[in-house]
């Protein structure tokens, strides 16, 4: 599990269980039993799963209370803490809907056999008012047949992302994949939930075909890329498809120009450069990489002023946007851009993490050798996709001398391009 994003909280795991423990009405202002049950996730102690088992514990119904509970919960679930299964099963029974969901989620990363737990999870499928998704995904996970049928039931619900994840399970449990183009056909959903949603059903449910259209998807390349390489490893296991297969959806990915989207949005009439530029902070990354085309094909000229100054007022603080102007300057092969590229190329900051792949790209279009070293360097990261497209970027400038460095890297999918290379590292 990757946690570069938990340890915000300068808290030990001695403070955490004591602020946890704390009641509520004798906390300082300052305090937070949340913030608490949040970041024992960093302490995967029995001391923690205690502590936080103790919290899941506490009835009181007022709501600081039962949203410490659900992140109780959900904290015991990315600890995989199986000794608090029987205190998460009867969260199963609380009134409170997010607690329940928070359950049936945990109960799913902990993972169970035992057919009375997932009987009481099946059931709550008959229970109004649920989040049937998660209830859906975690039965299908543990592929639970008898909640076969009361699955079926949702396959023509009114909430789309609903009847997706039904059509994704009941494909899983009977072995019949002859429904899936409707779920493959949810990756157009005009709603951006909707198409991050889809991706995760068509993981859920295996289903290999779908790679070539989630790479064409218009969501952040972030869960493109986590539904292309969780059905490569499940598909490549199984002898289903192979590293060759999907390499070009892959990169096809890591590259991400939006002309390689299948965009779900359009304009009504031309827009200004300024209203593309704000187009680029949007949260529905559809609506980024449309503002992203439409700037490369009717601004290339205008647009680098345009986006230094936005990265000066704005984007520098703003991951989202960020990304894209890096990317941007990458297509528009801006010269003077290279020492923004490699600031971003190095930025370890958290929330800044996808610029740092795109910053491998960009300096891969820029063309300049200058960045082989610092390409180079970006070799001895942990980070995946940001080592792939460091390699990506170095055959772009020419050099594939790296690929002897990651032969034997920790990582398969790295180990898997070096050796698809014509160097024969």
């Amino acid at each position: 599990m990757d946690k570069r994003f938990f340890n915000f909280f300068n808290l030990t795991e001695d403070q955490a269980i004591a602020l946890l423990d704390t009641p509520q009405d004798q906390l300082s202002e300052d305090d937070s039993r949340y913030i608490a049950a949040s970041h024992l996730v960093n302490f995967p102690t029995e001391r923690s799963i205690k502590a936080l088992m103790r919290a899941v514990q506490q009835t009181d119904p007022s709501l600081d209370n039962r949203i410490v509970r659900r992140k109780s919960v959900e904290t015991l679930g990315r600890l995989q803490a199986e000794s608090a299964l029987p205190v998460i099963r009867t969260c199963l029974f609380n009134e409170d809907c997010y607690t329940v969901e928070n359950a049936v989620w945990a109960i799913g990363e902990i993972g169970t056999q035992d057919p009375d737990i997932l009987e009481d999870v099946a059931q709550l499928l008959d229970k109004p008012g649920q989040t049937y998704r998660v209830i859906i995904h975690t039965l299908t996970k543990f592929n639970y047949q008898p909640a076969l049928e009361r699955i079926r039931k949702f396959v023509d619900d009114a909430d789309p992302p609903t009847a997706c994840a039904a059509m994704a399970a009941v494909c899983r449990l009977t072995g019949d994949y002859s429904q899936m183009g409707k779920v493959v056909a949810m990756l157009q959903h005009p709603n951006v939930l909707g198409r991050r949603l889809s991706i995760q059903d068509l993981m859920d449910a295996r289903y290999y075909d779908a790679i070539p259209y989630i790479a064409q998807c218009p969501v952040s390349l972030v869960f493109r890329l986590r539904g292309i390489r969780t059905l490569a490893e499940a598909g490549i296991a199984a002898r289903a498809i192979t590293f060759a297969t999907i390499q070009p959806h892959l990169e096809q990915t890591l590259y991400d120009h939006p002309n390689d989207l299948s965009l779900v949005h359009s304009y009504p009439s031309p827009p200004t450069l300024p209203v593309l530029i704000r187009g680029l902070y949007e949260t529905d990354f559809g609506r980024c990489y449309l503002a992203t085309k439409t700037i490369l094909d009717d601004h290339a000229d205008a647009a680098p002023d345009a986006l230094f100054a936005t990265y000066a007022e704005e984007a520098n603080n703003d991951y989202g946007a960020h990304f894209h102007v890096i990317k941007l300057f990458g297509w528009l092969k801006h010269a003077p851009a290279y020492n923004l590229l490699v600031e971003g190329l190095h930025n370890k900051q958290p929330q800044f993490q996808k610029s740092r792949a795109a910053a491998a790209i960009a300096l891969g279009e820029l063309g300049d050798p200058r960045a082989i070293p610092e390409l180079k360097a970006s070799l001895e990261t942990k980070i995946w996709d940001l080592k792939y497209a460091a390699l990506m970027a170095l055959e772009k400038l020419g050099d594939t001398s790296g690929y002897e460095q990651v032969t034997n890297d920790d990582d398969w999918l790295i180990r898997e391009k070096a050796k698809s290379t014509p160097t024969g590292y």
